[in-house]
């Protein structure tokens, strides 16, 4: 989940921001409506990974990119990141129940 807060709205709001960030989720905040600052949840993941895995993770698991824009975005292949997201139990394959069950008619 990616949150959107203005700059008088962070400061109205900064508790909002702390609590998306412990739930790990990402945050913009706007300026002039305008995108200024990302703010990163601090976890053991930053640290391990580094920003831009971290991030990119982060944007592919909220669906908000691909899978190939977020193995651009951590700066490694298709590949790679697809080991990245095995390795943290993360799906990359995600279809809904009904396109499984017309996909394998199809097949049959």
């Amino acid at each position: 989940m990616i949150s959107t807060f203005s700059v008088r709205e962070l400061r109205q709001q900064t508790g909002a921001l702390i609590h998306d960030a412990e739930k790990g989720g990402l945050s913009i905040i706007t300026k002039h409506g305008k995108p200024s600052i990302l703010a990163v949840p601090f976890s053991e993941k930053l640290l391990s990974l580094g920003v831009n895995k971290d991030i990119a993770v982060e944007l592919y698991q909220s669906r908000s990119i691909s899978f190939i824009k977020a193995a651009k975005l951590a700066g490694v292949s298709a590949e790679e990141f697809l080991e990245m997201a095995k390795s943290l139990n993360i799906p990359c394959v995600d279809y809904p129940p009904e396109e499984i069950e017309s996909e394998t008619e199809a097949i049959i």
